[in-house]
């Protein structure tokens, strides 16, 4: 049986269920949109980093250049050969009128500075990258010393000369950040592996600078988010293996709100389409049940073998097939217990079951069987003296007791040809014992006939008198007729035997005639007669015929 309220309850919880997944889909939407953000902000500092890497190796490929055509050149090399300080300080200033925010040195061997521009200190021409342009060894790289009192990063290109060795860099000022952060989009941070912060942008979020590399954050300032990155280039590296690390930030609160905003709308609109769907889905419960409670309960009474149909389910779905599967159901079983009815007053359980399964197709077998054929004589006299109602009522009535005694020996009946009864024993179930059957009916038969006469008699009627004929022998067996109109029937030589035994019997006046090879498979229980022998259509020899004279005592 249905468990209807449980089935309700289900469907309720299966729409409720619906809202608690996408409320969980949306807690991954929201994952999934912070992802999102950092992906969109992360690939916008990727683009920033490469411009800020960009810019970088423009300023290295300008300092090379520009220390390449210095180094080479006539007056300078003449200026720091012969310490002349005047044409030295013309050259410097025409550097710096070119490169304005570059710095520039130009050193003789014992390293006294000829002329400085952007250094304040003597101190550079200690630097190792200096050294070893005054020993004739080009050189460039990160100097954490920086060329001046503030001891800035600076990074230098430094190229030998007769004499001495010419030096040009450029630091890493707070300006040039900001310079460099304003071109590329970022706010910048500047610091050291110590996390000692060097310079930042004014708008550069508190404490962001701390963030470690690979690690991406959210820092919130104020009405402000930043998503923070640090990244390094070998460039930033100095020649004593100092590094230095910049710490990009990118403003993300305009992607942030629409992003948020759209997440809130997501949201709004699930909260009110899972409200519509649980106030369907209760709705769809309670039509669903109904209908399920009222095939339930129609299913219930047809256990009890009460045929009643179900009605008023009008889902216009699976439900609605189903209930009216179900009326054609019971419409079928009511046809087949009338079918049984009708089939139990003509043949055994056994072989209604057996038809019932349809294991008797259209078409036939050939099989052996026993054929009884079983007339009332002179009929046709009989009939002339009643009315039709009552011939009809004799004919029941007679037909009644035959026919009982025929279904108890498992015999069936064939056909009714007019006042004739046709029964066959052993087909369509096989029988082993059929012959046995046919003739222990054949004698039922005859005392049923003696029963009836007494009744008849009695009612001042005229007695009946009939003849019997059997027959065992090979017989086609199946239905007959079409797919929309059948009759199981059987037909051959045998049958026509036990017919034309039947018309025998009123020619040797013996009641119940039986073929020799019915004897043959009944002598041992019956008292039998030879009667007459016959020619029988396809056998050379003639056949002797018996009458059966009742049970063997003891049999």
């Amino acid at each position: 049986m249905f468990r209807l309220r449980t089935v309700r309850a289900k469907l309720v919880a299966l729409a409720s269920l619906s809202i608690l997944v996408t409320l969980v889909m949306l807690g991954v939407l929201g994952w999934l949109m912070r992802n999102q953000l950092f992906d969109e902000a992360r690939s916008r500092m990727r683009s920033a980093r490469r411009a800020y890497v960009g810019d970088l190796d423009d300023r290295v490929a300008t300092l090379e250049l520009a220390a390449t055509l210095l180094a080479n050149h006539p007056d300078v090399i003449r200026a720091i050969r012969e310490g002349d300080r005047i044409a030295a300080g013309a050259r410097a200033s025409a550097f710096g009128t070119l490169y304005p925010d570059a710095d520039l040195v130009m050193v003789q061997k014992d390293r006294t500075i000829v002329a400085s521009l952007g250094c304040d200190s003597e101190a550079v021409a200690e630097r190792s990258i200096v050294v070893d342009a005054l020993a004739g060894k080009p050189g460039q790289g990160l100097s954490g010393r920086g060329c001046g009192e503030t001891r800035e990063p600076t990074y230098l290109v430094a190229r030998p000369v007769e004499g001495g060795a010419l030096v040009v860099g450029f630091r890493f000022t707070e300006a040039r950040l900001q310079s460099t952060g304003k071109k590329v989009g970022l706010e910048l941070a500047m610091v050291d592996r110590k996390e000692r912060l060097i310079h930042k942008t004014p708008d550069f979020p508190e404490g962001a600078e701390a963030v470690q590399m690979d690690e991406r954050r959210l820092v919130d300032l104020g009405s402000k988010t930043f998503i923070v990155e640090r990244f390094t280039d070998d460039r930033l590296t100095s020649v004593r293996g100092r590094s230095y690390y910049l710490v990009a930030a990118r403003d993300v609160t305009r992607l942030k709100t629409r992003l948020y905003q759209d997440l809130l709308i997501a949201l709004a609109i699930v909260l009110g389409a899972g409200a519509l769907a649980i106030l369907w889905g209760a709705r769809l419960a309670r039509i669903m049940s109904n209908a399920l409670r009222r095939v339930s309960d129609a299913l219930a009474r047809l256990e009890q073998q009460e045929y009643v149909k179900v009605d008023g389910v009008r889902t216009g779905d699976e439900l609605e097939d189903l209930a009216r599967g179900f009326n054609s159901m019971v419409d079928g079983l009511q046809e087949r217990d009338k079918l049984k009815t009708t089939f139990g007053k003509y043949m055994t359980r056994s072989v209604m079951e057996h038809l019932m399964a349809g294991k008797v197709q259209l078409g036939g077998e050939t099989l052996t069987a026993t054929i009884l054929f079983s007339d009332i004589r002179s009929f046709t006299s009989i009939g002339e003296k009643m009315d039709a109602k009552s011939l009809v009522a004799l004919l029941n009535e007679y037909f009644t007791e035959m026919v009982d005694v025929v279904i108890k020996e498992d015999g069936v009946v064939d056909k009714y040809i007019g006042d004739a009864i046709m029964a066959v024993f052993g087909a369509p179930v096989p029988q082993p014992d059929a012959a046995l059957h046919a003739v222990r009916a054949a004698v039922g038969m005859r005392k049923a006939l003696a029963a009836l006469n007494e009744k008849l008699v009695a009612r001042g009627m005229q007695p009946i008198e009939t003849g019997i004929g059997i027959h065992t022998g090979e017989l086609v067996a199946g239905n007959i007729g079409s797919e929309k109109r059948m009759e199981y029937t059987v037909i051959g030589d045998s049958v026509n035997l036990a017919s034309r035994l039947e018309n025998a019997t009123k020619e040797l006046g013996a009641p119940v005639l039986i073929s020799q090879d019915t004897y043959e498979l009944v002598k041992d229980h019956f008292e039998l007669r030879a009667a007459k022998e016959i020619s029988v259509k396809g056998r050379e020899q003639p056949v002797m015929i018996y009458e059966v004279l009742g049970l063997k005592e003891g049999t």
